[in-house]
């Protein structure tokens, strides 16, 4: 019996490397990018099999610049891209060759697929033409100074914890008193 068990562990280890199926054109790595602007955050989102280390975003031209690493020759990532963040006809540019993604978009978000060869280093310009699209831009005269003010009472906050140790440890002293007897 222990023969046949160790028979089909050692045909499981031996079988399935065989039919494995490599997965990193597949792998989805999401990013997620927070772009400061005009006094609003807004998250550009991807899922893709590269990497987005680093982002950039330039307002007076309208362009979002994402630096792409990649280990793969065929790459494949989508793109969420808020619409009052940056929207309108949308111009690509990947690694300064125009480039025609597909777009979809509703009246929140514009979907971008990507679909590019060249591993390593890539550069990715997207230009939009509007901007804070129904926003008005907030400047920092016009940001509340944040409230720097302790809502919390320490010393009550310590006076809770401290009775609280003290009648954990007479519950428990208690409790080995009456055990003993």
């Amino acid at each position: 019996m222990k023969i046949i068990f160790l028979i089909v562990v050692a045909l499981f280890f031996v079988l399935t490397p065989a039919y494995g199926v490599p997965l990193s054109d597949a792998t989805g790595l999401v990013n997620r990018l927070d772009v400061q602007t005009g006094g609003y955050s807004f998250e550009v989102e991807s899922v893709s099999n590269f990497d987005i280390p680093n982002f950039e975003f330039d307002e007076d031209e309208k362009k979002l610049t994402l630096y792409i690493q990649s280990g793969l020759e065929n790459n494949l990532g989508e793109l969420l891209i808020p619409r009052n963040f940056l929207g309108g006809n949308f111009t690509f540019y990947l690694n300064t060759q125009e480039y025609f993604p597909q777009i979809k978009t509703n009246d929140k978000i514009s979907f971008i697929t990507l679909n590019f060869t060249g591993s390593g280093d890539n550069t990715l310009d997207i230009f939009g033409t509007t901007y804070l699209s129904g926003l008005t831009e907030i400047t920092p005269k016009d940001v509340p100074s944040p409230n720097l003010t302790s809502p919390v009472d320490y010393g009550s906050l310590y006076l809770i914890i401290l009775l609280l140790l003290v009648g954990g440890f007479t519950c428990v002293i208690i409790f080995i008193i009456k055990k003993r007897k």
